[in-house]
């Protein structure tokens, strides 16, 4: 499978489009939520039909009652949800009760799994422990039926004080493409196994690995505002934008990086070629199959992996960005001039890092999480993909 960054489907735009980079007000989702591979680049198999979905409560601490699911997102244009029975209903205003919010909860079985059939869609999978969430069905500014997603990063959304977590999928013609996601925050322990050509599984958080990841970033001085109670972590790129994180956090290293290569080459690899870059005239430009350059990023730009590392779809710019965007949060950027690292062993290993990221990786059984906006370079994604799909199962696994 080519890491997603060397595919057509560009996570970062699809993050911000879904509104990730809101603070104040939670998210309206205008396309498929971020993280899918809504294409296939070329793929020729077809999945057939609706997919059997399973979703297991192993979490030891929530009964199936207390545990509420929702599935919601995008067919043929148009924003829909998933109703108990299989089948999609559209977003209405109608649905928004005299609280002013829907509910569109799917409830868990009486015990056991429980079992669910999902049509092609594009989409998230919320799950909340102890209490709903609160949607809200909206207009958005093509005059649409839309829905404000949970903003668990901002303090004033209503869903801040629910425990809450969700995947991500696209299910189309093309197969069954889905991933846990720590881009906005991580909460809820699980895992998704797809089974199809292949038995895939990805995402499960070892024994004690929720605890030793809130434990480890409370003991950064500049991660610790992120951890909220036992409920979640906020990503860092949120937190910045919430006034909990700095704002130059990432300053020296960029910095050094920028002084680094004035002086010699950094070379990026990529499925279009190899790309040879200096520094020249503050930008840090690259010649080899295209010219391309950027820009020195600021904090933001770095853990968003957006504004002055924004990568987009031409299949030249855009994988060398993402390349540079890994290597700037996993700080292998100065020490490995040949891009990408591949050695998880070089991660994470300078006191200046995105320790968040650091954290959600070696939360997880397989070492793979997505942490930020670009971890799939070099396969270190929780993303699993198949064509020819059979079942899709979630377990929420122990606290």
């Amino acid at each position: 499978m080519a890491p997603r960054h060397q595919r057509s489907l560009t996570r970062r735009k699809m993050l911000f489009a879904l509104g990730g980079a809101a603070v104040g007000v939670p998210a309206i989702a205008a396309i498929a939520p971020h993280a899918l591979a809504g294409q296939s680049g070329g793929s020729t198999t077809a999945a057939g039909g609706a997919l059997p979905v399973t979703v297991v409560n192993n979490s030891g601490s929530f009964a199936n009652g207390s545990v509420h699911l929702y599935v919601v997102g995008n067919a043929d244009g148009k924003q829909v949800r998933l109703t108990p029975d299989g089948t999609l209903a559209p977003i209405a205003l109608a649905d928004n009760g005299a609280d002013g919010f829907t509910d569109y909860a799917i409830p868990l079985a009486g015990s056991g799994a429980t079992t669910l059939s999902l049509p092609h869609m594009s989409g998230r999978i919320y799950v909340s422990l102890g209490a709903k969430l609160k949607f809200r069905a909206v207009t958005d500014g093509n005059g649409n039926a839309a829905l404000q997603y949970p903003a668990g990063w901002v303090a004033s959304d209503p869903n801040y004080g629910i425990l809450h977590d969700c995947a991500e999928f696209t299910h189309n013609a093309d197969g069954m493409f889905c991933n846990t996601t720590m881009v906005d925050m991580f909460s809820v322990p699980m895992s998704i196994r797809l089974t199809g050509e292949k038995d895939q599984t990805t995402g499960a958080v070892r024994d004690g690995g929720r605890a030793a990841a809130f434990a480890a970033l409370r003991q950064v001085e500049e991660f610790a505002p992120l951890v909220v109670d036992d409920t979640r972590i906020i990503a860092p790129g949120h937190g910045l934008d919430a006034g909990l994180f700095a704002k130059d956090y990432f300053a020296p290293y960029i910095d050094e990086v920028w002084s680094t290569y004035t002086g010699k080459d950094l070379t990026v690899t990529t499925n279009a070629g190899t790309f040879t870059g200096r520094v020249r005239g503050e930008r840090l430009t690259f010649d080899g199959p295209a010219a391309v350059s950027f820009a020195r990023p600021s904090t933001r730009d770095v853990l968003f992996c957006d504004g002055n590392l924004a990568a987009p779809n031409d299949g030249k710019t855009g994988p060398v960005a993402a390349v540079l965007g890994a290597a700037f949060n996993r700080s292998t950027l100065i020490s490995h001039p040949a891009q990408p690292t591949t050695d998880p062993a070089a991660f994470y290993r300078g006191a200046l890092t995105n320790h968040y990221a650091r954290a959600v990786h070696a939360a997880t059984v397989d070492g793979k999480a997505y942490g930020f906006a670009f971890d799939d370079v070099a396969d270190f994604a929780s993303y699993v993909q198949d064509t020819r799909p059979t079942g899709f199962t979630l377990t929420l696994t122990a606290f």
